[in-house]
């Protein structure tokens, strides 16, 4: 089943992962009759980006507010596709809870609305690995999938509001549409995704060059996660996309969660950073800084003075407990579920990835370095 013809509405449309999957719609090789990238704003290099791609389909960017109403109602008219990958991604608490609230729960809400009033029939949801976890106590997961048991417990305000959108998307599965047909859902609960353009890798690679080139360790060896390269979640939405509109594919997926990994090996994420940087010469610091008992206390304290300064200041320590957990759990899963229910295959090989991710770092590595320096001076 292909997506030809289809007109489709991504959100998130400027970020890390948006960008990417309108790339790949744009490639389509039986192309779409619309795409409409959404997004609050959509940067110059993105829609440089667009650009480069030799398509017949329209591209429409529309700048909006996931939270308005009436912008959602218009952005939707007419598509019978939305692939929802726009939310604020937060681990420190520099967001205020409300706001992540109101853009990452509430606005998925709003969208579904306006789905439901627009006959709008399939709705891919990004989710994350944060939904599942990992809980307070640091409880591993080995090699997990879909009907893995965790105990979950309270964790960061942003997987809390991943949660709760994830469970508004799924539970309006099946909802009857005006035009006689019901509408279809499924989420994609992506791991640490990695790649070209990443912020993430951005700010890892700034803190190193400032560390004297050396990256500075804040997981233990043993603590194995299984990233994701963008190309190839951003391949698994448009794959679950193709397979909604399959009569015999479209049973078995929806109303479901699946988890998308690929075949990136199964590291740390301090040691799968440096995997991504060491050709450019840069070192890893051989252990935590101390103790991991000692860096829970250590981020306590730095919570309990955060607390206190509230009245007075704004400070926002660099490092908290779920974080830490969060970077210290062994947190694998396969994708087997989502290889048989529709199909998905990494796109690319972990080769690929790491040779393209690399590519991009050596690139912008120097002009990182002359940055700092300025910014130094």
């Amino acid at each position: 089943m292909s997506l030809a013809g289809v007109k489709c509405l991504v959100t998130g449309a400027g970020g890390f992962l948006g960008q990417r999957i309108v790339c790949q719609l744009l490639e389509e090789e039986e192309g779409l009759a619309e795409i409409r990238a959404t997004d609050k704003a959509i940067s110059s290099e993105a829609l440089r980006r667009f650009g480069k791609q030799k398509t017949k389909t329209l591209l429409t960017t529309m700048q909006g507010d996931i939270r308005d109403a009436a912008f959602l109602h218009k952005a939707v008219q007419g598509v019978s596709l939305v692939i929802h990958t726009a939310c604020i991604i937060d681990t420190l608490g520099h967001v205020d809870r409300q706001t992540l609230w109101d853009v990452n729960v509430r606005g998925t809400q709003l969208l579904l609305e306006a789905c439901l009033r627009n006959d709008v029939q399939y709705f891919v949801y990004t989710s994350s690995l944060e939904v599942t976890g990992p809980n307070s106590r640091g409880d591993p997961i080995f090699n997990g999938d879909e009907d893995t048991v965790y105990q979950r417990t309270k964790t960061f305000p942003y997987a809390e509001t991943k949660k709760e959108a994830e469970k508004s998307v799924l539970e309006l599965d099946s909802q009857p549409l005006q035009d006689g047909s019901r509408f279809v859902t499924c989420a994609l609960r992506s791991m640490f995704i990695f790649g070209e353009e990443s912020p993430f890798l951005l700010l890892h690679l700034d803190e190193t060059i400032q560390n004297d080139n050396v990256f500075y360790r804040m997981s233990r060896k043993e603590a194995l996660v299984n990233p994701v390269y963008v190309g190839n979640i951003a391949w698994g939405h448009i794959q679950v996309a193709k397979a909604m509109r399959d009569p015999e594919k479209v049973q078995h997926i929806r109303g479901k969660f699946y988890y998308i990994s690929d075949d990136t090996p199964h590291l740390s994420y301090a040691d799968f950073t440096y995997e991504l940087i060491k050709e450019l010469g840069y070192g890893i610091a051989p252990k935590l800084p101390m103790p991991l008992t000692m860096l829970y206390y250590y981020a306590l304290l730095l919570e309990i003075v955060s607390f206190l300064l509230q009245p007075f200041v704004r400070y926002i320590p660099t490092l908290n407990r779920p974080l830490l957990t969060l970077l210290n759990t062994p947190f694998t899963f396969s994708y087997r579920k989502a290889q048989r229910d529709f199909g998905y295959a990494p796109r690319y090989s972990w080769k690929e990835a790491k040779q393209l991710t690399g590519q991009w770092i050596a690139k912008i590595d120097p002009l990182r370095r002359a940055y700092l320096k300025n910014k130094a001076l």
